[in-house]
């Protein structure tokens, strides 16, 4: 052993208010993003550019590249003709350039590679695409969203019936039956998807190496493989800096496959793909639209006696996807009878995927709203009538709850907000031109820690030591909580880490998505760390290593881990055009023990402020006619701007989740998105009496009050 040392303090390790630890690569540019990369092997790339169908469904008869390759600069045209051929085609959104099917307007039809972004761009204008078109469906309606889901992604396969609703709704006092419709949303990040990829070998095994915008290094390597005939330890996928997500970088899209597949034509030099932010909304994953009619059955009190709660949405004809939207309505609150379901229209149309809270965020918009029009039916105030439909059980499951604290969330959140003084009834205050409103809703989001996590702890000497685990940091703050997880389980500071993330080379993560990351990554460093200082003691030579999974901190099955949260808003209407402000909006969590508050209070105002933007702004729309989506860029596609968003603040309850992690936390990614649109809803309702079901919610359901 070397040397004794005496140790510095331990500081900024859980709990504390560490700056984010990647802050100055970020403020001063030199975080290299997916197509920044300078590395050596990626000099000198070529550059990709994507043409698309301009069909929703048919086939491509001819593909005519001749004016393209002769543009200056243009260096190839890749068509179905004479794409490299994968090995397993069942993918048909990443199965790309295999045959001259169409299956979606603005599905990949070629690839024009090129010297410069410029050069590969004008080529890919100059292609022309010749089609057999076929006629397509392309609109959600009521009357063809009726097929049940056939595989179960999130729960979302299985329909839940319990006890007998129709009776209880025949029977109860109060009945509520109201249809809601939510509308396509974008996930835009800032940082578009974008991915970087070349080809090499090792004797005779190909190797495919990518530097791509992925919340899940892992996941990519793992999709492609087998699609390439590969190993998954052929490919390398890294992720240093990402941009944002939401969701939609949590699997592999077209586009990453559409890389790989240029980089296979060119001899082992690199090539550039950038999605441009209107091909985003074509080929990166979107929240659908719903279609959602829910029926709460109740006694005069209040007092749910039965809960239906059936969606309707869409997915692709090419490949489902399903958002489990009615699942809240199975655990929210108490009811002795309850059914769920939901059902597909198989659209001619792109490939829906993850956008943050997928499932709960347009599923509790929709639930705590209809809760708002039951209080005001049984005439009591919304916070009342959550508070007789508080479980004592899981109503899914029967198991106690790990710690369901929605009541203390609610009554705080109350208390700061001013909520005694609210007026009863509707449309009662009136400041000058605008009708004041407030609105509360509820929030919650299951407990996410996935299988599968391994981490590496070795000393480098000096008291200093070396973490590695393949997880991503998409801009949330995994780095740095990370490193204040890894400094507290090795009882170090927080400069004496080094953490490496992002590279599927590193020890295996899960995707950073279902506000799972802390809890995995972690607890697998947790672990790692705690089996490295009891087989090396805490003053270790430099060199000695230890890796350990997550798998022995697996949770207890006998509750159900989830957390809570209250949303609250106050809305100003404009009594003559119908503007809508939200002056303020307040968030209060339960959410186990803050790693770090800095980076939980951005997460929880960036959940609120997208909640916020759905709420009035978000609305995608397809023109069913060639199903293209139309608006599809943030010019017509509106988000929430700095003059929306003014007061906006969330704390946190004093907790600590022991059971559910060796940290104490649970995750907080996307709870602060669910429950907010409802609240600002149900807001603008009680300013002015109008109640919205179309979302969102905009000045012109206003205009006759």
């Amino acid at each position: 052993m070397s040397e004794q040392k005496t140790r510095p303090v331990r500081i900024n390790a859980i709990g504390d208010r560490l700056a984010r630890v990647d802050a100055v690569e970020k403020v001063t540019g030199r975080a290299t993003y997916a197509v920044e990369h300078q590395a050596p092997e990626v000099t000198d790339p070529l550059h990709v550019w994507l043409v698309q169908s301009t069909i929703a469904k048919g086939r491509v008869t001819f593909v005519d590249s001749a004016a393209a390759l002769e543009h200056p600069g243009v260096v190839s045209v890749i068509d179905h003709t004479a794409a490299p051929r994968l090995v397993d085609t069942s993918d048909r959104e990443l199965a790309i350039l295999q045959d001259d099917r169409v299956g979606f307007h603005g599905q990949i039809v070629a690839l024009v590679l090129a010297e410069t972004p410029e050069a590969a761009r004008q080529g890919a204008a100059l292609v022309e695409v010749s089609y057999d078109q076929e006629p397509h469906e392309a609109e959600l309606t009521e009357h063809n969203a009726t097929e049940a889901p056939e595989k179960v992604n999130a729960e979302a396969a299985t329909d839940t019936d319990e006890g007998d609703v129709d009776a209880a709704l025949a029977d109860a006092e109060v009945l509520l039956e109201q249809t809601y419709r939510t509308p396509y949303e974008h996930n835009n990040p800032m940082e578009p998807h974008a991915t970087t990829a070349w080809w090499t070998h090792e004797g005779d095994r190909p190797l495919l190496s990518m530097f791509d915008s992925s919340q899940g290094v892992h996941g990519v390597a793992q999709t492609l493989a087998p699609l390439w005939g590969l190993e998954t330890d052929q490919i390398r996928v890294r992720a240093p800096y990402v941009g944002g997500g939401f969701g939609s970088k949590g699997v592999a899209h077209a586009h990453v496959m559409a890389a790989a597949m240029a980089a296979r034509t060119t001899e082992g030099r690199p090539v550039r793909l950038a999605v441009t932010r209107q091909q985003m909304f074509d080929l990166t994953g979107y929240r659908t639209a719903t279609i959602q009619h829910v029926r709460l059955g109740a006694a005069a009190d209040g007092t749910l006696s039965a809960i239906h709660h059936a969606v309707q949405e869409q997915t692709s004809a090419i490949k489902e996807f399903a958002e489990q939207t009615a699942v809240p309505a199975r655990m929210m609150y108490a009811a002795p009878h309850r059914r769920t379901s939901h059902r597909l229209a198989r659209l001619d149309v792109a490939v829906p995927s993850w956008m943050r809270a997928p499932g709960e965020m347009p599923g509790m918009f929709v639930h705590e709203v209809a809760m708002d029009e039951l209080a005001e039916a049984c005439g009591i105030d919304p916070i009342v009538l959550r508070e007789r439909n508080e479980p004592e059980l899981d109503p899914e499951t029967g198991k106690p709850f790990n710690d369901r604290r929605l009541l203390d969330c609610l009554h705080r959140g109350a208390e700061r907000f001013g909520w005694a003084d609210r007026p009863p009834t509707p449309r009662a205050t009136l400041d000058g031109d605008w009708w004041v409103g407030i609105g509360v809703a509820s929030a919650t989001y299951p407990a996410n820690k996935m299988p599968g996590n391994t981490a590496r702890v070795r000393s480098l000497g000096d008291g200093r030591y070396g973490v590695a685990i393949g997880g991503v940091d998409i801009g949330t703050g995994a780095r740095t909580v990370l490193t204040q997880i890894a400094a507290d389980a090795l009882d170090v500071s927080t400069a004496d880490v080094e953490l490496e993330l992002g590279d599927s080379s590193l020890p295996a993560a899960t995707v950073a998505g279902g506000s799972s990351g802390t809890s995995s990554w972690g607890t697998a460093i947790a672990a790692a760390a705690q089996l490295f200082r009891a087989d090396h003691g805490s003053d270790p030579d430099p060199g000695l290593e230890t890796t350990a999974s997550a798998a022995d901190a697996a949770v207890a099955d006998d509750k159900a881990y989830h957390s809570f949260g209250a949303v609250f808003a106050e809305a100003r209407v404009n009594r003559w055009t119908g503007e809508i402000r939200v002056p303020r909006l307040l968030g209060v969590y339960s959410v186990g023990r803050v790693v770090n508050p800095t980076t939980a209070r951005s997460q929880f105002l960036g959940g609120l402020v997208m909640g916020l933007s759905a709420a009035l702004f978000e609305e995608g729309y397809r023109d069913p006619r060639f199903g293209h989506t139309v608006t599809r860029d943030l010019a017509t596609y509106h988000v929430a701007a700095h003059a929306d968003v003014l007061d906006v603040d969330a704390e946190w309850l004093d907790e600590s989740d022991d059971e559910f992690t060796p940290m104490g936390s649970r995750g907080i990614g996307e709870i602060g998105i669910v429950g907010t649109s409802a609240a600002v809803a149900n807001a603008t309702h009680h300013a002015t009496g109008v109640r919205v079901r179309s979302f969102p919610v905009t000045a012109d359901a206003f205009l006759d009050v």
